[in-house]
């Protein structure tokens, strides 16, 4: 069996397609694994160290909506399809699985004319258009959020990293936050603004850091590797507040903190749900407004707090995010709530999706 994984780009594509190889080769270790990729996605980092094979295909990036754009792609899609066709051919695929992006839509269309069968799985609770496209084409699709609105879309969550679906946080928090250079037991905030930080986000809770830690909190602050490290002064006696560039293993830094203010990426929300761990979302103010979207029901389900960009200063850390850190008994219900809503299974779940579609193809 050969399975071509379709999401190149961003790692939001990336990490749930190298999640599901991941489970593909625990069902099977003879499994065949080809992602499809790009020249300027971080496809050409992640997936060779992972070990699997990265074909590239050129890059025709889409408009997010409909727009007079949109009728110059199939042109521009040409060269792009006999390329990914001729991977689907080199490997005798048996499945495309696609999770969106520059490579997905040429996947699927190569995979529909090559009547090789497809998957789709869609992070976002707002679909891109690779996806809504190649659902239409699609033998499952899968989805994160409960209330997607694709059609025949099968709710199963995103795959994740086995280090996080596995994790068990208390086990392991002695551990993580002796790595970090924790106490080992003051409640603990852990920020972060995704891979390359946000300012904002830095910005404030510079600010309110002085009052944190009087308060009795240790910070946990993840900068970006861009961004200047600030310049702190931990007083004995206090709470450390230690600011980092860079944490490649966030597993031990979810399982330091008892809560987290972030943004709100699909793959953020799905973590951060999966293991438990209640957070502030603060969504991206630009774009299509999807990340409000992707962090509105697991804030619903009493898993964490959403606040606007705009809105977000140290008063309203002081306000809302000190008071839940502070009282115990909250911080356990808000962590039970996320994981109550979390998926742990959604990479082996769309391993039975791809073996569905492969057997159904077979079968007619």
């Amino acid at each position: 069996m050969h399975v071509v994984l379709a999401g190149g780009g961003t790692a939001g594509h990336i990490e749930p397609a190298l999640a599901l190889a991941d489970a593909l080769r625990r069902q099977d270790p003879t499994v065949g694994i080809t992602a499809l990729g790009t020249e300027r996605g971080l496809e050409t980092r992640l997936v060779p160290e992972r070990g699997y094979e990265l074909a590239l295909i050129p890059a025709v990036p889409l408009p997010r909506k409909p727009t007079p754009e949109l009728i110059t792609v199939p042109g521009r899609l040409r060269g792009t399809i006999k390329a990914a066709e001729q991977v689907l051919e080199r490997t005798r695929a048996d499945c495309v699985v696609g999770f969106g992006g520059y490579v997905a839509l040429p996947g699927y269309l190569a995979a529909k004319r090559a009547g090789v069968p497809i998957v789709v799985h869609e992070a976002n609770a707002r679909p891109g258009l690779a996806n809504k496209i190649g659902s239409r084409y699609a033998h499952g699709v899968a989805v994160s959020t409960p209330d997607s609105k694709l059609r025949g879309a099968r709710y199963i969550g995103i795959p994740l990293r086995r280090t996080i679906a596995t994790l068990d946080r208390a086990r392991v928090r002695p551990e993580a936050r002796a790595a970090f250079g924790l106490d080992p037991n003051l409640p603990t905030l852990l920020v972060s603004g995704g891979s390359q930080g946000a300012r904002h986000l830095n910005e404030v809770v510079q600010r309110v850091a002085p009052l944190l830690q009087r308060s009795g909190i240790q910070i946990l602050h993840v900068v970006g590797p861009k961004n200047e490290l600030p310049r702190v002064d931990n007083m004995p006696g206090m709470p450390p507040y230690i600011p980092v560039p860079y944490v490649d293993r966030m597993d031990l830094a979810y399982a330091a903190a008892d809560m987290m203010l972030c943004r709100a990426g699909a793959m953020t929300v799905a973590e951060l749900s999966a293991v438990g761990l209640p957070a502030a979302y603060v969504p991206l103010p630009i774009g299509n407004g999807e990340q409000r979207l992707n962090a509105q029901p697991v804030v619903n389900a009493g898993g964490g707090l959403l606040v606007d960009d705009a809105a977000l200063t140290p008063e309203w850390v002081q306000g809302n995010v000190l008071p839940v850190l502070a009282d115990p008994h909250r911080l356990y219900e808000m962590s039970r709530a996320a994981a109550e809503f979390g998926r742990r299974d959604a990479d082996d779940l769309l391993v039975g999706m791809v073996y569905e579609a492969i057997a159904a193809r077979r079968n007619a």
